[in-house]
């Protein structure tokens, strides 16, 4: 069964992710009610067999399980509008989760941050000019998504921070999700606080990119630790 797991959980995580972007376009609200509740179960349980007990795996466990959460809350965020402040909440610990396992891994080399500065520059410059540009729009929103926005690039800056110090396969991994998860996350704020995205699948499809990358790095280190 592990076998099995480690070979299919990958196609069946994007078949999953592709059925709900399929209800998306043919306004089937039942193929995305039945699907996206199982994306994140899938990518735990891959994590789950394919790398050994330890504190990180459970803070990754956690991570994934939050998001989960947070998929579960925006998905019927549409007919509850107060579902977006709990599915904020549980994304921002997500963050808060991946950015605690970066930060515990061991600091054997230099910071990527200190070798290249710029890059922590660019992040804060993309930071700031995303929060400037939803400001006038976020209404009462404003704290919870400036605080949201920080924390995420925070995590960026951690997958940078620590590119030095994993697998240089999970290096790149890490930083290409928290890439992704940034654009996931800008594209759900421009759609909903500033100008409705014409192609609303992207939002998902960066979003599935963004876990499944941060959950193949984190294997590829786990494994080669």
């Amino acid at each position: 069964m592990t076998a099995f797991i480690k070979r299919f959980a990958a196609p069946l995580f994007f078949m999953t992710m592709l059925a709900f972007i399929a209800g998306g376009l043919l306004k089937n609200e039942w193929i995305q009610i039945i699907t996206k509740p199982l994306l994140l179960p899938i990518l735990m349980l891959l994590v789950f067999v394919s790398t050994p007990p330890s504190t990180s795996r459970t803070i990754m466990l956690i991570a994934l399980f939050f998001s989960f959460a947070g998929d579960v809350f925006l998905l019927f965020e549409s007919n509850n509008a107060m579902l977006f402040i709990p599915g904020l909440v549980s994304f921002l610990l997500t963050h808060i989760l991946y950015i605690i396992y970066f930060l515990s891994l061991p600091a054997l080399k230099k910071s990527l941050l200190k070798t290249a500065p710029y890059l922590g520059l660019l992040v804060a410059a993309y930071g700031l000019l995303l929060v400037y540009t939803l400001f006038p729009n976020l209404g009462a929103l404003k704290v919870p998504v400036i605080i949201y926005a920080s924390v995420i690039m925070s995590m960026l800056l951690a997958s940078i921070h620590i590119y030095n110090r994993v697998n240089s396969d999970a290096g790149q991994l890490f930083i290409a999700g928290a890439i992704f998860f940034v654009l996931s996350d800008s594209l759900l704020a421009f759609n909903k606080f500033h100008t409705p995205v014409q192609f609303s699948f992207l939002i998902i499809l960066t979003y599935c990119i963004a876990q499944y990358l941060i959950v193949r790095g984190f294997i590829k280190q786990s494994n080669n630790s």
